[in-house]
């Protein structure tokens, strides 16, 4: 488990919205490490996690690129079956509140990576240790 930043963006519905903040944050040398969009009717919304969250928060302020920052979670587990419900089976024993999951494995792989958003982050921490 490692402590992080979430960004996330608040973004129109419509063609080059993701690519702008992909752009910018390129242009800085800021690696992507997790990424999911959603959108419903005109709006959407993005949230990222960045290897450098410094050089991320630079880059979007210098953008002029609005954004809600959040501390976040990142796991990695085995990409099996029954490991996503093993660590969030944990967390709810805990009572932690997720606002926010997202997760990832390549195909074949041996582990998954999932980033979450807690309400309180200090029991997460306890919760997956």
């Amino acid at each position: 488990m490692a402590k992080t930043k979430q960004f996330t963006i608040a973004v129109d519905n419509q063609p080059g919205a993701v690519a702008r903040i992909a752009k910018t944050l390129g242009d800085s040398k800021v690696n992507i490490l997790s990424l999911l969009g959603t959108a419903q009717g005109t709006a959407g919304i993005v949230q990222l996690i960045a290897e450098d969250a410094r050089r991320a928060k630079k880059a979007l302020d210098n953008a002029r690129i609005s954004y809600q920052e959040t501390p976040a979670e990142t796991y990695d587990l085995p990409n099996k079956p029954g490991a996503l419900a093993e660590i969030l089976d944990k967390l709810a024993a805990k009572g932690v509140n997720l606002n926010s999951i997202h997760a990832t494995a390549a195909k074949g792989g041996k582990k998954a990576v999932i980033v979450y958003a807690a309400e309180v982050v200090a029991k997460a921490a306890t919760a997956t240790a």
